[in-house]
């Protein structure tokens, strides 16, 4: 508590995070050391970032900032305060029509891409990670990628910045009379800048060195080329701090030159049969122009060759095989073909295993890709239980890169790391290798130091290469800075270090270490816990995905906190074990909202809500399961008193004013946290044997589909302002264009189960299923018809329920087709619809289950033939409203739609469209504009 006490002096209490789930799930970051925090800070201006600074000089204790976690050598966890910046520091603008970006370091790589996407603009960094990698760590670790080469990385795309020193000044390269100010307020460090650049320029084998050293790629210590690329202190301080791992200020902006984001591509998976084959066709990729030049050997496209959609002709390359992912781009598709047939040219002079075939399609790019970003997550995934991952990055001559390959093998067969793969920027020289092996022995650990120190050798010695090219000194290297650099200039390192911040407080242990053993030391354990995890690396990717991400836990941290309660259980330290058990049930699992899209963006594919949904079920007991399974026995009876339910609360509201029953329930809620939240949108639907004239076995005769009205539809479906409602108006447009449907009059006592899957309650679960897939077989006629359904996240439900099916059911589920609404619309409505007006401006809501199941894609196409402009927001993701979270849990709601509600409000729409009548009322809660399905676009405008 008294770290507590002392940071609310800083900060509000609501923004320092000192409880035990806390500190540990945030212990860990994407690399494989393990440090708990005293505490976890989320500052929000530059006033409170200085009074942590001043907090920590006065009470010696070390701070470190984070973005996104996802950096790999230990530079983002400390035994300090761990300052978060990934909520509130998130500012963009795009400056000179897309010349130029102004960015925050709690922006998302790719999402300022998305802003610069109009101006065929991105920054020039490109690492894996983009997708969920902050600024702030692209920046203090220099990130570059697969196409940014030496020239386009960060330190040579930071057109200005602006930081903050230990001392709490803040100077702005951007601002003239800053380079005054900080000669005259930092007058020491100001000095001793110009003398370390002195002692380099006065000695040409220093100079030569250093520019030598950054003709290929180089994190290893601190960005030293700066002494001899600048001239003024202020500006040599400025792009020390890039690649600083974040030990010598706080950068709280920077400006970006940009670089052009070509918009014309094509990708192509080249195979040869050996690493020196493939290594051979590196320049003539690079002299016909290609941007990137990616390497696989056969280990490392045996990682991923068993992934849904990989070339098939993968799995049958010779044990020697090796491949190059290449990318040709430019301005347009005449330029991209001329640099192909350019190097097409020189092909035949190529070992090539196979000819090689070029793609354009967005899709397959992205999904090949995908897969080279996967590569070390992949790898995670099929470590033994209880190993941990270690990805080392070396860059070496291209002209060696053939024997440095072979070499390393070699190491790795000495060592005996079996499952180990090599891939990275061929182009570049610079190579990445993964290797799996336990700490749990003193053993396995000297193992690792041996292995690494000859690693080491082999680099710096045999091949004058750089130890770390892309991933940053962190603590991994720490120890081997002065190995690659040499004694004069690793001095000249530790006295910058020593100037900036002389009580080394400020990440301490990274980049500058004198422990020779910091890279054996505080080494994660990944022990086994749950099947359904345990392949997790800790990468991060998940995590800007997740609705809780702001106010609880992310699947990550979800993950750390289950294997931190493994941990406690086997040291037997009982007290803490249970604290933290009990405090994982709000942030573990109340607040999850199992919406699966971790899933999406996870390079193994762990869905965590299948964690949450599973422990969810082992927390019920009998009493619960079986009133559950009544429930689902009794489904129609029941869905009647939620709609009596619903009538009598609409009516206390007309009875007593409209915000009535919200205000009642918000009250009880505060006193019973279990109380649901009534929302003014929830309106019930006319009794559902209105649309009996769509039923019998004449209107199936007759009909093209079987349309399943959801239980959300007859129950709470109403819509506002006499308009009609989601089942009225399927009906009419289906009328409009003369499909003709059928509606099952038992639908009423008919649900697709996931009330009872996202809870837990597995026999209801089951039962539920399996009943329904029996009616769809009758409704459909032993699946002559296909099943349509109006709300996604129903019908990605009943497309997944087969794992609980009977094996007769099993037999029929596999020859029913169940469609969603967007299927129905695109294939079976608009290809006979005539389109009679559209819509100027549309903004669209994709929901999770939309981007689960593909369909993304076609849901923006259909508002793009009835609308001139359609908007899918860049923030768009899961609304957290999860079926009922957003009434039992609102605040998860109102944190996940608030990206996503800030964006939408900033322009006024013509219509707001979703597919799932939650998640669109989640969306008109946060936008405060009527969300509807896009059935009622398709109406309006046929």
């Amino acid at each position: 508590m008294e770290i507590e006490k002392l940071l609310e002096s800083v900060l509000p209490k609501a923004r320092i995070r000192a409880r035990l789930i806390d500190v540990v799930s945030y212990a860990s970051d994407a690399g494989f050391y393990y440090l708990r925090p005293k505490a976890v800070v989320q500052p929000v201006s530059e006033e409170e970032v200085k009074g942590l600074f001043a907090l920590s000089h006065k009470h010696n204790i070390p701070l470190t900032f984070r973005t996104a976690g996802t950096s790999l050598s230990g530079q983002s966890v400390t035994d300090g305060i761990l300052v978060d910046l990934s909520q509130f520091w998130n500012k963009i603008v795009v400056e000179g029509e897309g010349e130029q970006v102004r960015v925050q370091p709690g922006v998302i790589g790719a999402i300022v891409n998305a802003h610069l996407r109009r101006y065929k603009r991105k920054i020039g960094p490109d690492p894996a990670s983009i997708n969920s990698a902050m600024m702030g760590g692209i920046l203090s670790n220099n990130a570059s990628g697969m196409c940014c080469g030496v020239s386009k990385n960060s330190y040579h795309t930071t057109r200005y910045i602006r930081f903050m020193l230990p001392n709490g000044k803040t100077y702005t390269t951007e601002s003239k009379a800053d380079y005054s100010r900080f000669a005259a307020e930092s007058r020491e460090l100001y000095m001793r800048l110009q003398q370390l650049r002195s002692q380099i320029l006065n000695k040409p084998q220093l100079h030569d060195l250093i520019r030598h050293k950054y003709k290929t790629k180089n994190t290893v210590g601190y960005s030293v080329n700066a002494f001899i690329d600048y001239e003024h202190p202020l500006d040599i301080l400025a792009h020390l701090l890039i690649g600083a791992e974040g030990t010598l200020g706080f950068i709280a902006e920077a400006v970006l030159q940009t670089v052009p984001d070509y918009p014309a591509k094509s990708t192509a998976l080249l195979y040869f049969p050996d690493i020196y084959a493939a290594c051979q066709a590196i320049v003539p990729l690079t002299v016909a122009g290609a941007e990137a030049v990616e390497l696989m050997d056969r280990a490392s496209l045996r990682s991923i060759e068993h992934m849904a959609g990989v070339p098939a002709v993968i799995k049958t390359l010779p044990e020697t095989a090796a491949a190059l992912l290449v990318e040709f781009q430019a301005n347009t598709v005449q330029e991209v073909q001329e640099k192909i047939l350019k190097f097409m040219a020189l092909a035949p002079e190529l070992s090539l295993l196979e000819q090689p075939v070029f793609t354009t399609d967005p899709i397959e790019q992205a999904f090949l890709w995908k897969v080279r970003k996967g590569m070390f997550p992949a790898v995670g995934a099929v470590r033994a239980s209880g190993t941990t991952v270690l990805l080392e990055d070396i860059a070496v001559p291209v002209a060696k890169l053939g024997d440095a390959i072979l070499d390393l093998q070699e190491l790795f067969r000495k060592h005996n790391y079996s499952n180990a793969i090599i891939f990275g920027h061929a182009k570049d020289g610079n190579i990445h290798f993964v290797v799996t092996q336990a700490f749990d022995t003193p053993t396995e650990v000297a193992r690792y130091d041996i292995f690494l120190k000859e690693v080491v050798d082999l680099v710096v010695k045999k091949y004058n290469g750089a130890l770390k090219a892309e991933h940053g000194t962190g603590r991994n290297m720490a120890p081997f800075v002065e190995t690659e650099w040499g004694g004069e200039i690793y001095q000249i390192m530790k006295a910058l270090k020593e100037v900036v911040d002389p009580k080394n407080l400020l990440n301490p242990g990274v980049i500058i270490n004198s422990d020779k053993n910091a890279h054996i030391k505080n080494l994660k354990d990944l022990p086994k816990v749950e099947e359904e995890v345990d392949r997790c690396m800790e990468c991060g990717f998940c995590e800007h995905k997740c609705p809780s991400r702001n106010i609880t836990l992310t699947p990550r941290r979800r993950i750390v906190v289950r294997r931190e309660l493994l941990n406690l259980k086997r040291k037997g330290e009982k007290k803490q074990h249970d604290q933290l058990l009990e405090q994982y049930q709000y942030d573990g699992l109340d607040t999850c909202a199992v919406d699966g899209l971790c899933a999406t963006a996870c390079p193994v594919d762990i869905n965590t809500g299948d964690l949450v949904k599973r422990l969810r079920r082992e927390s019920h007991d009998d009493f619960a399961n079986n009133l559950a399974l009544m429930v689902a026995k009794n489904f129609k009876p029941v869905s009647s008193i939620v709609k009596v339910g619903l009538s009598t609360g609409v009516g206390i509201n007309k009875v007593l004013g409209a915000n009535t029953l919200a205000k009642l329930t918000k009250g009880a809620k505060k006193l019973v946290p279990a109380v649901p939240l009534w929302s003014n949108l929830l309106a019930p639907v006319p009794g559902f044997s209105k649309y009996k004239s769509w039923s019998g076995e004449q209107a199936k005769l007759q009909a093209e589909v079987v349309y399943f009205p959801t239980c959300i539809s007859r129950t709470m479906g109403g819509a506002e302002g006499g308009k009609k409602n989601t089942i009225e108006t399927f009906i009419s447009v289906s009328e409009k264009v003369g499909v003709k449907f059928t509606i099952p009059q038992d639908a009423q006592s008919t649900c697709c189960g996931q009330i009872f899957s996202s809870k837990g309650f597995n026999k209801a679960y089951e039962y539920t299923s399996n009943e329904t897939i029996e009616k769809i077989w009758k409704w459909t006629d032993g699946g002559r018809l296909p099943l349509v359904l109006d709300i996604t996240s129903c019908t990605y439900t009943l497309q997944h329920c087969r794992p609980v099916l009977t094996p007769e059911n099993k037999q029929k589920f596999d020859a029913i087709r169940i469609i969603d609404s967007i299927d129905f619309i695109s294939d079976f409505l608009l290809p006979k619809a005539e389109v009679l007006r559209k819509k100027e401006r549309v903004v669209l809501h994709p929901v999770c289950s939309l981007q689960k199941m593909g369909l993304e894609n076609k849901f923006v196409s259909i508002a793009r033939q009835l609308a001139e402009e359609v908007t899918v927001p860049m923030h768009a993701g899961c609304c957290g409203m999860a079926g009922d979270r957003g009434f039992l849990v609102p605040e998860l709601t109102a944190s996940a739609t608030l990206p996503e509600a800030q964006e939408v409000k900033q322009c006024e729409y013509d219509g707001y469209y979703s597919s799932a009548k939650t998640c669109e009322m989640a969306m008109t809660e946060a936008v405060g504009k009527n969300y509807e399905s896009i059935v009622y676009l398709l109406d309006e405008c046929i």
